[in-house]
């Protein structure tokens, strides 16, 4: 029996192991003061390309979506984001939670697009009830998104120009950042990222890390006190040297990089594979996610030999699932499947 269920079902790459063993028994101050730490940060600016950037470390992907918006917003305002959105359906009402409503608009493909943010928007402030509702005051994209599609660099620019326009801030979340990069067709860089969002992250737990995420804030500064309201919000990690090892580690010799192409690589194979065998695919995600469309009977014979995500039922009776691989995805996980298929 295969397991695709998620990208997080193992635990840590072996060098991410090797490197926690190897200062297991060191002594270092905490909370992300080391210089383990300071050496991650100072790899992932580099990476980025914004050598002043803020780089701090949280425990989890829901925590930092949390986080940054609680902390980019007024207590007023709510955020923008794709009706498929993370923080719109699979966050527990987290965002909710902290006292700030979730906007949600409609998606194309799982992204957002630039000329709904700015409609959006504008219809917001044509409205003349706009006092008594709540004021949207930032835009939360994923990349890659929900469906494993990634947004363009014009898509990028276009949807910031409309965040300057309107002068909210911009946040992606990157829990399969490096996924993204891989993609075949991705024409964006972290750099890009950086000149771009006003904060973003760099998803660890999903691309080859036991735990934890890396936000960027390019232009530091730009939220004060951000290191006492993690703290406040419970996503800062006592011992933070271990999430320092993980992306200092992840950060040399191009890592992330390398894992990450590993997991579309064999994603790819197992898209072709399915699709060979009868499957039909229903979003093109050039990512690690393979979303397929099954009939009752397919869904059958294909729980027989593997577990996945079961997505949406369609109206015809239908479901859409996901497989996903990970770093840890052999080739010969792929071959074991397509053979029982």
């Amino acid at each position: 029996m295969q397991h695709f269920d998620n990208d997080y079902m193992e635990g840590a790459h072996p060098l991410i192991l090797e490197r926690l063993m190897a200062t297991n028994m060191d002594k270092t101050v905490g909370y992300g003061c080391d210089e383990i730490c300071a050496s991650a940060r100072e790899k992932i600016r580099q990476a980025c390309g914004a050598p002043d950037a803020e780089v701090h470390f949280l425990v989890g992907g829901t925590q930092t979506n949390a986080t940054v918006i609680r902390a980019l917003l007024r207590p007023h305002e709510g955020v923008i984001a794709a009706d498929t959105g993370h923080v719109a359906l699979h966050e527990a009402g987290a965002i909710e939670a902290g006292g700030h409503k979730v906007l949600t608009i409609p998606h194309q493909n799982g992204k957002l697009s630039a000329e709904a943010i700015d409609h959006y928007i504008e219809s917001f402030r044509n409205d003349e009830a706009w006092d008594h509702m709540v004021w949207p005051g930032m835009v939360y994209i994923s990349q890659p998104t929900e469906y494993g599609t990634i947004y363009s660099l014009s898509e990028l620019e276009a949807i910031a120009a409309v965040c300057r326009k309107w002068q909210i801030p911009l946040f992606a979340d990157g829990a399969r950042l490096g996924y993204g990069l891989a993609a075949e067709g991705a024409d964006f860089t972290l750099k890009d990222l950086a000149r771009l969002c006003d904060v973003f992250y760099i998803g660890g737990t999903k691309v080859g890390a036991m735990f934890g995420e890396a936000v960027v804030v390019p232009r530091a500064g730009l939220i004060p006190h951000f290191f006492t309201i993690i703290k406040q919000q419970g996503a800062l990690l006592a011992k933070g040297r271990m999430l320092g090892i993980q992306f200092d580690t992840l950060f040399t010799n191009e890592l992330y990089l390398k894992i990450a192409r590993h997991a579309v690589e064999q994603a790819t194979r197992l898209r072709e594979a399915l699709v060979a065998k009868g499957f039909q695919s229903y979003y093109n995600s050039p990512t690690n996610q393979v979303f397929m469309v099954l009939s009752e009977e397919q869904l059958e014979s294909l729980r027989r030999c593997t577990t996945f995500s079961e997505w949406e039922h369609l109206e015809d009776g239908r479901t859409v699932i996901r497989l996903a691989t990970s770093w840890a995805t052999r080739a010969e996980d792929i071959d074991e499947l397509i053979a029982a298929i």
